[in-house]
């Protein structure tokens, strides 16, 4: 599919007669209409033109959410250019890594986040840093001597359209890092074509018009939050609504549908038991929405019961996808949640799921789910072999475990990679047990996923000690805090004089989790005891 649909659908939509209708709004503090988006847009790409960047050059953006995110992304992919999404969560040490692993030439940042990119004042190559204000006009942060930057404003004026060819349909649009199974994370790439078929098949499953206003209540580095229902949104000529980075509030949340008329909302799994349990949210603050999109982890059935008796008007739908995967994979229709239980449904659009290597539509065995569809990712950037091991033939192995009934419905039954999911992140224990192995004290560390009542999981490190100091609780929380992102952080440590292993000598994670799972708290016992 050829890139030039996305600018011509909005970058070319100043001008219509309809240019002046609303496009992006940060919650209800401001709203750009299509002729703004465009101008914006335009106004970026020509300032990463007057830097230097070339089409292939790569552009990080480590940004809250906000409107100038989506014209800068825009911008970076009308010049060719490939943008590196990065989870402004990271601690420096894991920036260091993404921004080098993808050789980033230019850095657009909030100025909020000056603390964990004071690094790069010590990097030989490293990236010019455009400085974006977060809160009222940009300023070069105090703490950045020594870091190549610029403040936005002093060369972003020219807001006409950019003289460069538009790139080709296989050339790198987006690069999203994805947490490591070997201790590294990887970058999934996406190409104009991946995220054009990706937003076409999205229409296709729901339809969307100039009428839709979508929210999106994540942050916009995922792919869930912007790729997601946004982006064919703003394809659509719809509304897309962006809520501010930082906590989830239900009053802010709900009193936002209604102001906008939301009639669409990506709602991850624990935000709906917050809405469901609470009494203190007004209903007619819902009577706009239509459809209610949920992911990340399969919706208890006691909370499917509750949203259609709370808010009957509301379609409570399911997916089911990954980066690497193009996207949502499965969708499950808010008219079978009732008859198949746990499924995350069928394939969306030009999607095609099946369980390893057999042809068949089906299997009630349980083995890896593999993805085939026109947005599937082609490869981790510069890592031939783990894109060998997961990208085959058009098929992305996912990882995954299930199985398909033989009316083609997916149940997710388990995992191949070791793999914690908490609030909707991915967590690769990997990754965790190669830094805390590191701290001093320590001899192995095992870390194993627990059960949370709202984030369905929450990391748990277990830990043998070397006996040469005393290493507390506390210890193993402040090391982690200097390396690892607040998510990814224990939020239990335990300490055992030794972890239980199989004859081979592996970690048997198993029976850590029988004998600590209680550590955590289940969301549907907690519902049931209130």
């Amino acid at each position: 599919m050829e890139p030039t649909i996305i600018y011509r659908q909005i970058l070319q939509a100043a001008g219509r007669h309809d240019a002046d209708r609303p496009a992006l709004s940060l919650e209800d503090s401001e709203t750009w209409s299509y002729r703004e988006l465009s101008e914006q847009t335009h106004r970026f790409a020509n300032g990463l033109l007057s830097l230097g960047v070339k089409p292939g050059d790569r552009v990080g953006l480590l940004l809250a959410n906000s409107l100038e995110y989506w014209a800068i992304y825009l911008a970076i992919g009308r010049i060719g250019a490939i943008t590196v999404r990065l989870n402004w969560r990271l601690t420096s040490e894991e920036l260091d890594y993404a921004i080098a692993d993808s050789g980033c030439a230019v850095l657009f940042a909030h100025d909020r986040f000056s603390q964990p990119l004071a690094f790069l004042a010590d990097v030989q190559s490293a990236p010019t840093v455009v400085t974006v204000g977060y809160e009222g006009l940009a300023h070069k942060p105090e703490n950045w001597d020594g870091v190549p930057s610029v403040v936005d404003g002093s060369m972003f004026v020219d807001c006409s359209e950019p003289h460069v060819a538009l790139p080709a349909s296989e050339d790198p649009c987006m690069i999203m890092y994805t947490s490591g199974t070997t201790g590294r994370p990887k970058g999934a790439v996406w190409t104009h074509s991946n995220t054009m078929w990706f937003a076409a098949m999205q229409i296709m499953r729901w339809g969307y018009t100039s009428e839709t206003v979508t929210m999106s209540t994540g942050p916009l580095f995922h792919v869930g939050s912007m790729e997601d229902h946004m982006l064919p949104t703003l394809l659509a000529g719809g509304h897309a609504v962006i809520t501010s980075s930082g906590s989830f509030s239900l009053d802010k949340v709900t009193r936002l549908i209604e102001h906008h008329g939301v009639n669409n909302a990506l709602i991850y799994p624990f935000m709906i038991y917050a809405l469901v349990t609470g009494n203190d949210i007004p209903a007619e603050r819902l009577r706009s929405m239509k459809v209610m999109t949920t992911g990340g982890s399969p919706i208890l059935p006691w909370a499917v019961t509750a949203v259609k008796e709370k808010f009957p008007q509301i379609r409570l739908e399911q997916v089911y996808g990954l980066t690497e995967g193009g996207g949502i994979s499965t969708v499950m229709s808010a008219d079978d949640l009732d008859v198949h239980p746990g499924s995350v449904g069928t394939p969306l659009p030009l999607t095609e799921v099946r369980i390893g290597a057999t042809d068949q539509p089906f299997s009630e065995s349980i083995g890896e789910i593999w993805v085939r569809s026109p947005s599937v990712s082609p490869e981790y950037w510069g890592k031939p072999e783990e894109t060998a091991a997961t990208f085959v033939d058009g098929w992305c192995h996912t990882g995954d475990l299930g199985k398909i009934t033989r009316d083609g419905y997916l149940y997710i039954t388990g995992r191949t990679k070791d793999m914690i999911i908490s609030g909707g992140e991915n967590i690769y224990p990997a990754e965790l047990e190669a830094i805390l192995s590191d701290m001093p004290g320590i001899k192995e560390v095992a870390i194993i996923g627990v059960s949370d009542a709202v984030y369905q999981e929450t990391v748990c490190a277990v830990v043998v000690l070397d006996g040469t100091s005393v290493v507390s609780h506390a210890d193993v929380i402040s090391y982690s805090r200097t390396r690892l992102a607040g998510y990814k952080r224990p939020r239990h440590v335990v300490f055992e004089l030794e972890l239980p292993r199989t004859d081979s000598g592996k970690i048997r994670k198993n029976v850590l989790l029988e004998k600590f799972n209680h550590l955590g708290t289940s969301f549907e016992a907690s519902n049931q005891i209130n």
